[in-house]
């Protein structure tokens, strides 16, 4: 009896993360109660390897916490942890449970973009407008270009593309990929350099900004023309001019007695933090809803709230959460998309290595000669352009969406996951060869933090 106790004991605890758990072993779908299961130990996961990875990539790397995080969520999916064990790997992140962890990725990158627009500081930006500008416009208009010249090529690939594809739509598709800055990935490189407070990352974070919506736009118009109908590009391109020019004219007016409130009572309440994260999920839905993504919502409505104690409050009360906890589940649902040995022809290794000297060429070479034409310094320009040339999880996002409405198959998908990972894991080292070391022997930026060390998001003005 003992015996036969102990057995259905262990048989239990091996169907622990089966659909509904020891309990209705016979069930076909996932209950309410797996979802939660799954998801605390998904979290528990996460963190720990994105931790470990971080701490790795910055002792021996020195590359910031945040790369560490992007490869982890490679590591978690079926690149190297599906691969080494694909039965555990599935056990921990089965298909089922991926769409709550995507919202729960949505709301963790929302919220640090959210508290990035707070560090924003326009008058940098106002300064710096004519550069940003000029840097901006060569990082979208020379990828395009150079797609248009590439694409041609890789239409006469097969599996590449989409058959049914018209060359233009592949040459817009591909072009938004080039062009695209991991807008993300910049902000907490920015931060973790000690960048944020400086009209160098002001100018680099206004220029990626401008860059990556205007590719999801390019994105909204591919998808129209293969299939979405015209009112997706309609409603996203319009939409996002209209919001953000109400938010930029009237926006800070209207949010400004939230600060003066806060200044009065010397705190910020419960009631008010309720206020400013509803205001943050109405504004994230909105972006999401027209068809651009939901992280502009949250940036561009924390460069309208007010500054000073309001901005200090909110930091104190809402960053460690959004940056430890919920931030990494945005780098693991992108990671578990992600298939590496793809590459397996020595013709689509050239292929590869082709598109990242492209990818390369159109985004440090185009906003250095850019910045330089514009006024800027070599160091500095040279600077703008390792940063603007990161492209991570933006990019896994962007051509996630192209998979899965069918615009590029499985091999190209891979070759554009490999650029993504070397130009946001090249950014650190050269600008730091190029700009950073050099400003921290002159005093010009701060020492970077200490192994175990995290810098806070960087004063408002």
């Amino acid at each position: 009896m003992l015996s036969d106790l102990w057995n259905d004991a262990v048989r239990a605890l091996g169907d622990v993360l089966s659909p509904h758990g020891p309990a209705v072993q016979a069930a076909k779908s996932y209950a309410p109660s797996d979802y939660s299961i799954h998801f605390f130990l998904q979290l528990a996961v996460i963190i720990l390897v994105c931790r470990v990875v971080g701490w790795l990539g910055k002792k021996f790397l020195g590359q910031p916490q945040v790369v560490g995080e992007m490869i982890a969520g490679v590591v978690l999916g079926p690149s190297l942890f599906g691969l080494l064990f694909p039965d555990l790997q599935l056990a921990i992140f089965p298909k089922e449970t991926r769409n709550v962890l995507y919202v729960g990725a949505q709301l963790g990158v929302g919220l640090y973009m959210f508290m990035v627009g707070l560090t924003l500081r326009l008058d940098h930006f106002q300064s710096k407008a004519k550069s940003a500008a000029s840097v901006s416009a060569a990082g979208i208009i020379v990828p395009f270009l150079l797609a248009a010249l590439i694409t041609p090529m890789l239409l006469g690939v097969p599996g590449l593309f989409a058959p049914r594809i018209s060359q233009g739509n592949a040459t817009l598709f591909l072009g938004a990929c080039i062009a695209l800055t991991a807008f993300p990935m910049l902000a907490r490189i920015i931060n973790e350099r000690g960048l944020a407070n400086s009209s160098l990352g002001t100018l680099s974070l206004t220029a990626g900004a401008f860059d990556d919506a205007t590719s999801w736009c390019v994105l909204a118009i591919v998808l129209a023309t293969f299939g979405g109908g015209p009112g997706v590009a309609v409603i996203a391109i319009g939409g996002a001019v209209l919001y953000t020019g109400f938010m930029l004219l009237y926006g800070r007016r209207l949010l400004a007695p939230l600060g003066r409130m806060v200044e009065e009572k010397g705190e910020m309440s419960t009631q008010m933090l309720a206020v400013v994260m509803m205001l943050f999920c109405a504004s994230c839905f909105v972006m999401d809803a027209i068809g651009i993504h939901a992280i502009f919502g949250g940036f561009l409505l924390g460069a309208c709230m007010p500054r000073g104690l309001f901005v200090e409050e909110l930091k104190r009360k809402v960053e460690p959460l959004a940056v430890v906890l919920l931030l990494p589940m945005f780098f693991t649902y992108s990671g578990l998309n992600t298939r590496m040995d793809m590459v397996n022809s020595v013709e689509l290794l050239l292929i590869a290595l082709g598109i990242l000297a492209v990818s390369v060429v159109a985004k440090f070479g185009a906003c250095y000669a850019a910045a330089r034409l514009s006024g800027e310094d070599n160091r500095t320009a040279l600077g703008i352009g390792a940063l603007m040339n990161s492209r991570g999880l933006m990019e896994l996002i962007i051509i996630n969406i192209g998979l899965q409405k069918g615009i590029i198959g499985p091999t190209l998908f891979s070759i554009l996951v490999l650029m993504a990972i070397v130009t946001t894991v090249m950014a650190t080292p050269v600008f730091e060869l190029v700009y950073g070391r050099k400003a921290r022997e002159s005093g010009e930026l701060d020492a970077l933090p200490q192994d175990g060390e995290r810098r806070p998001l960087a004063r408002a003005a």
